[in-house]
């Protein structure tokens, strides 16, 4: 079988495998649980304008402790580093530095924001640390652990702790996929030996832990997976090697309950469609990738560790690394309708500049009228105000009708939008937290 023929049996798989369909009853409540606090919103946008960010501390604060609470049931005493990357607006910080939560920083710039606001205890991850950030995290070597990315980062980090005579706790990223683009991150396992050797003749660096990190996880499965990979390799370790393992960070990735939600053109029958075809089916048509509970998540990883590591090395200390969990429901985007062109296709006052992407053209999310309330969803193209058609919120809208002047709400949208926001075009909006009576402008950070 040639190439041409595997690939007509490939795409013939993926068209006859749907993607599941997303439940209206999940939609519904979702719609519901915004119109409930349609007063609220609508109070919020004609105070402050729009288009809007609007924050809800509560609802993060409520995140964490369900997090944490349900972890600490399988894994006593986890440790919960938010990942700062996810959303790093500075009330965040605040509302979880004071739910007991530590930062995860990928960068310099993230240290010292996560420092400015109240982070007592930071993971700093991420590959291509220059020296200056690494300089940076030893003159806070009293609430920072380095992840080492690579044996040319602990030769740096070595030489610079020891420039400055300061002893620095670090840990090891393992790199869980050692082909393709995930190669970037980490050393492969078949390494871990090297860098301890390599860490031993440092003065100044003390390696007491491991990190790896799988990422879009729907289930705990990639996570139990790699758990029972680098057992087998600890087990291969010296005793007096183990025993220099005081923690072991088991990343992040957890997707939020819900799922992904999903158009036509974000599954890959659509994707599919859409690259031959030029089109999709109906935006109407609603899909999701489901993700297991929580409670899953942290009953599996935990066994995990039982049975593959703690049998090392003992219950040692176990991070994680939430972000998209943690503030996905934090945030929603507020906007208002300047001109209806047609019947089936209106223009906001804000674009897509605002998230930093053309989410919407493969994501779901319902956008919700909250002048006109209603649970029908109509089809209607709903515009941003940039100069490009890729500027796109939805295409839909649920309400009785839409019109000029009417105040939208795109709910939860709070993971990898405003980190990513940009001036383009457009200038950002403002940032109002419920509940707080400042106004945050975004360059305040």
């Amino acid at each position: 079988m040639g190439d041409s023929d595997r690939l007509i049996n490939k795409a013939a798989e993926i068209l006859r495998t749907k993607s599941p369909l997303l439940y209206q009853d999940r939609i519904d409540e979702l719609v519901r649980r915004i119109f409930a606090n349609r007063e609220k919103y609508l109070e919020t946008v004609q105070a402050n304008g729009s288009p809007l960010y609007i924050i809800e501390p509560d609802i993060i604060r409520a995140r964490a402790k369900e997090f944490t609470e349900t972890f600490t049931k399988y894994i006593p005493g986890l440790e919960a580093y938010y990942a700062l990357k996810s959303n790093n607006h500075p009330v965040l910080i605040e509302s979880l530095a004071s739910c007991g939560f530590g930062i995860d920083v990928s960068s310099g710039w993230e240290m010292e924001l996560a420092l400015k606001h109240g982070a007592v205890k930071m993971i700093f991850s991420g590959p291509g640390k220059t020296d200056s950030e690494l300089r940076s995290a030893v003159a806070n070597s009293d609430k920072i652990i380095v992840l080492m990315d690579s044996a040319g980062e602990l030769e740096r980090l070595d030489r610079i702790a020891s420039e400055e005579k300061i002893t620095i706790r670090a840990g090891i990223r393992l790199t869980t996929n050692e082909e393709g683009l995930w190669r970037k991150f980490g050393i492969p396992l078949r390494d871990l030996t090297k860098i301890f050797t390599a860490a031993e003749k440092s003065q100044f660096v003390k390696l007491c832990g491991i990190q790896f990190h799988t990422s879009w996880n729907l289930s705990p499965e990639a996570q139990c997976k790699f758990i029972e990979r680098l057992g087998e390799v600890i087990s291969t370790l010296t005793p007096a090697r183990r025993s220099r393992i005081e923690f072991i960070d088991i990343g992040g990735g957890y997707w939020p309950p819900q799922g992904e939600w999903l158009l036509p053109a974000g599954t890959p029958e659509g994707k599919l469609r859409q690259d031959i075809l030029g089109k999709v089916e109906t935006p109407l048509s609603h899909y999701y990738a489901p993700a297991l509970p929580l409670d899953t998540f942290a009953g599996s990883i935990g066994e995990a560790l039982k049975k593959h590591i703690f049998t090392q090395t003992g219950e040692i200390r176990i991070f994680a690394e939430p972000g998209r969990w943690i503030c996905n429901d934090t945030m929603h985007i507020a906007l208002t309708v300047i001109d209806r062109k047609h019947k089936d296709m209106v223009v906001t006052d804000g674009g897509t500049n605002i998230i930093g992407w053309e989410r919407f053209e493969t994501d779901y999310a319902p956008v919700i009228n909250l002048t006109r309330p209603g649970m029908n969803e109509h089809l209607c193209y709903i515009f941003g105000s940039l100069c490009t058609p890729h500027d796109i919120w939805g295409y839909s809208y649920h309400g009785e009708d839409i019109r000029p002047g009417d105040i939208l709400l795109i709910p939860n949208q709070g993971a990898y939008t405003w980190s990513l926001r940009q001036n383009f075009i457009k200038p950002l909006p403002e940032t109002v937290i419920l509940g707080e009576r400042s106004v945050h402008a975004p360059v305040s950070i």
